[in-house]
């Protein structure tokens, strides 16, 4: 247990030291815009480009693999989504209750934790559970909103709008270059690629200050009463969900069911209160979903990560 203990705690100190720093400091949430900016749009790029140019091409296209992961994502989705619906009779709110139970911190987390338990070979499953997991969100905010009547555009611009957020998505930029570098073998000129690999080693202890002093300003004002059906959705139901998705439709590396396995673990990304105040529908509940999965799993991760580090997960 203590090879965990010393695995995951140095990940959420790093979490830690964020929420307490932004305690401390008292800095505006806007204060952590150009962090934001240089995580999202710059380091976490350059370490998905950095994995996937120089990963063999035929483990890029393990489309059992992708369809379980991204099917076990929709499952759960619709699941919550189903249970609120039932409940409110509205869409736009069950909806983003959906999404909080199915949508992981899969960007700035999941890299970072996953390659850290498993090493680089988790890296390619990491970046195709991303990929294919956000353009399921991407497609899926956009279309139930405009069901729900909230969302105004056009057809056509929603359809436009859908793409643009799926290719003009820095981390979804980054996976077709690095997949067209591995395809062609191309590699960058030492000077590029000792600064892109500088920027790769940057992307997870900022990414994870960053979530922390998010979360210390955005506290948890309320605790609703759909929590208690989301966080053990979101936690436990959807790697255990994954695992025998995974099992059905083929056989994978362990490495590769495991990484699913911690993806699908990951708190509810803060995308999702993103999304929530794009809309303007279930805000503040979005925010305490991102805040109490986050502070949860610290224990269920750490219990995942132990059971498949002690094949306790076959």
């Amino acid at each position: 247990m203590l090879d965990v203990f010393n695995l995951v705690l140095p990940f959420f100190g790093l979490i830690f030291l964020g929420f307490f720093v932004a305690k401390v400091k008292h800095q505006p949430l806007e204060a952590l815009g150009w962090m934001n900016t240089f995580i999202v749009y710059v380091a976490l790029p350059a370490l998905f480009f950095q994995i996937l140019s120089k990963t063999p091409v035929a483990e890029l296209t393990q489309w059992g693999f992708i369809i379980g992961c991204t099917a076990s994502t929709f499952l759960i989705f619709m699941a919550m989504y189903v249970v609120a619906f039932v409940r409110t009779r509205r869409i736009d709110e069950s909806t983003i209750q959906g999404l909080a139970a199915a949508y992981g911190n899969i960007g700035y987390m999941g890299p970072a934790l996953a390659i850290l338990a498993f090493g680089a070979p988790a890296a390619v499953p990491v970046a195709l559970i991303f990929c294919f997991d956000n353009t399921l969100h991407f497609v899926m905010a956009p279309l139930m909103m405009a069901l729900s009547g909230n969302d105004k555009r056009s057809p056509r611009d929603l359809a436009v709008g859908v793409l643009k957020k799926i290719f003009g998505h820095p981390f979804i930029i980054a996976t077709i270059f690095g997949v067209g570098a591995a395809i062609t073998g191309l590699e960058p000129p030492v000077a590029v690629d000792r600064m892109i690999d500088f920027l790769a080693r940057a992307a997870a202890p900022c990414a994870l200050f960053a979530m922390g002093a998010t979360l210390a300003l955005r506290p948890l004002r309320r605790v609703p009463k759909e929590l208690y059906l989301i966080v053990p959705l979101k936690l436990v139901v959807q790697p255990v969900l994954i695992y025998c998705v995974l099992r059905l439709a083929g056989d994978f590396p362990p490495v590769w069911v495991y990484t699913a396995m911690l993806m699908a673990a990951l708190p509810t990304a803060t995308n999702v209160f993103v999304i929530a105040q794009q809309y303007g529908v279930w805000v503040e509940r979005a925010s305490s979903s991102v805040l109490a999965t986050t502070l949860f799993s610290i224990v269920t991760l750490t219990l995942w990560l132990y059971a498949m580090t002690h094949g306790l997960v076959g």
